[in-house]
């Protein structure tokens, strides 16, 4: 009688250990993990030293990228998926506002992406670091 006991908490120590029955979980927007793949443009030189969403000026020499809807503040990893080069911005603006783009991004991360001849390029955001809680 102590057998089929035993054979239970086994089993259920297997799934449990292994994930085995577990659904699988999607981050939601603007937690860390959470992941979209687009196309990613630049800000154009002009806009240096105007306003953003945020209220701060903007900077053509900061980390710093636009996203429609993840909070001010969230730090993500932005890869360029024709090169894999990586860089992690702060958002700080919204936008863009064009079918298929997922980020605008400072002239310094896109020229850290190596597109800037390019001007728009395939990438996958990651959230690294959630917004400060308010």
């Amino acid at each position: 009688m102590r057998l089929p006991s035993v054979l239970i908490h086994l089993l259920f120590a297997l799934l449990l250990f292994t994930g085995i029955g577990c659904a699988p979980t999607n981050p939601n927007v603007g937690q860390r993990g959470y992941t979209e793949e687009g196309k990613a443009s630049y800000y154009s030189n002009k806009l240096h030293g105007r306003k953003m969403a945020n209220g701060d000026k903007y900077s053509r020499h900061k980390l710093t990228a636009a996203h429609r809807t993840l909070p001010f503040g969230t730090k993500v990893k932005v890869t360029n998926l024709e090169t894999n080069r990586s860089v992690k911005v702060k958002i700080t603006d919204r936008g863009p506002f064009v079918k298929g783009r997922v980020v605008d991004l400072s002239e310094a991360a896109a020229k850290r992406l190596d597109y800037i001849s390019a001007g728009i390029v395939p990438v996958r955001v990651k959230v690294v670091k959630p917004a400060p809680v308010r």
